[in-house]
């Protein structure tokens, strides 16, 4: 069983919880923090490594989720262009491209392990797809998809691999391939999410930010800084709230509190 609610409130803190992070203040050193920014590219390479394709399941959620994927066209049949910022291995991008036979996607990754996964998935094919390796931060997008071309961006669990002070970066890049009038679709891990509340203090690279055993990074978002981290791109905010969800394993009589974000930002 398992309960969801969205809205505007952060997710409640209980008094142990409270006590835990207020103790966990020591961050990891200055030297390691960098060599963590220096590999991050490595670390996801040999995350995707290790588990191949079968990390992830594949979203079927996401056209549940996003019903813009459908809203955004003009008439039934209309050709979509999108683009999956930090596609994975596909477990977006083909659930999406096996639904809707009207869309041509861009997918880029970090990580060219990830994106040569994605090049032998049999669903793969040149003409529905275009598949390339990106570093968000600094390679430009306009290198392998045109200006103001295209109709949705879906931005889902990306950004909080990222170090926030780069985080800015991604969505100015993002913003050159947008066309105008059209959206970016964002979901990630909210404030207090379960996954935050299981690191340990050594695990600390900065606010709402942490590292995994693997090397990989995780930020936790709050709903005020993403409005700024967009709005100060030039986006326009449309949707911005916290999915609270509570997973029960009635077996193990466990409550697993989810938060993420889920939001819509727009170009003017």
């Amino acid at each position: 069983g398992a309960f969801q609610k969205k809205g505007h409130s952060a997710r409640v803190l209980s008094p142990e919880e409270a006590e835990k992070l207020a103790k966990d203040q020591v961050l990891v050193s200055e030297f390691k923090q960098l060599k963590l920014e220096k590999e991050a590219q490595k670390n996801w390479d040999l995350f995707y490594k290790r588990n191949s394709t079968n990390f992830f399941k594949d979203r079927h959620w996401t056209t549940r989720e996003f019903e813009e994927l459908k809203a955004c066209r003009e008439f039934a049949d209309q050709k979509l262009t999108i683009l999956e910022a930090g596609c994975g291995v596909g477990n977006c991008l083909f659930p999406l491209l096996e639904e809707d036979l009207n869309i041509f996607a861009y997918a880029c990754d970090f990580s060219p392990r990830a994106v040569e996964y994605v090049k032998k998935n049999a669903l793969y094919s040149t003409e529905r797809c275009k598949v390339f390796q990106c570093d968000l931060t600094k390679d430009d997008l306009l290198d392998n998809i045109p200006a103001d071309s295209v109709d949705v961006v879906t931005l889902i669990f990306v950004l909080s691999a990222i170090h926030p002070d780069k985080m800015h970066l991604v969505l100015r890049n993002i913003y050159k391939v947008l066309k105008p009038g059209k959206c970016v679709l964002f979901r990630d891990y909210g404030l207090y999410d379960h996954a935050m509340l299981r690191f340990k203090s050594s695990n600390k690279l900065g606010e709402n930010f942490y590292v995994r055993q693997d090397g990989t990074r995780s930020y936790f978002f709050t709903q005020e800084f993403l409005s700024q981290l967009f709005k100060a791109e030039g986006y326009e905010e449309v949707v911005n709230e916290y999915v609270q969800r509570e997973t029960v394993n009635r077996k193990e009589d466990l409550r697993v509190p989810r938060v993420f974000l889920q939001s819509k930002f727009q170009k003017p």
